[in-house]
């Protein structure tokens, strides 16, 4: 990436506007759902693959180290045997946890309706299939 176009303005409609890799990073399917466990409370490690359902092991590690990197997860690993490692948002995490998580909800409260216009759809392209 070129000096110019980190001097230009952000725009996520650009092919090549470094805010859609942020945007790839906090509206991942892993990405959301760290960000929306971590707006409860710190966790360790393995509390928070409990909480985020189906992660592996190998997807956890690699989303948190994307959102510690960009900002959004601070990584407190305390000098202790065992070693403790705890993860927390910080406030730059807690505004982009927000507005995500603010779209999983509606998500959740909107489903019937997608799950509706799904069969309106599906039974629209089964006619045009069977009539052309």
């Amino acid at each position: 990436m070129s000096v110019s176009d980190l001097s230009r303005k952000p725009d996520v409609n650009r092919q090549m506007c470094p805010s859609r890799l942020v945007l790839e990073h906090v509206t991942s399917r892993w990405g959301v759902l760290v960000l929306a466990a971590l707006l409860e409370r710190s966790y360790r490690f393995s509390e928070l693959r409990r909480e985020v359902g189906g992660v592996s092991e190998k997807m956890l590690a690699q989303t948190l180290q994307t959102l510690e990197r960009d900002g959004f997860v601070h990584r407190d690993a305390k000098p202790v045997i065992p070693p403790r490692v705890d993860y927390s948002l910080t406030g730059l995490g807690r505004e982009a946890a927000e507005q995500v998580w603010a779209l999983a909800r509606w998500t959740e409260r909107r489903l019937d309706a997608v799950h509706a216009a799904r069969e309106v759809y599906d039974a629209e392209k089964k006619e045009q299939a069977q009539s052309g």
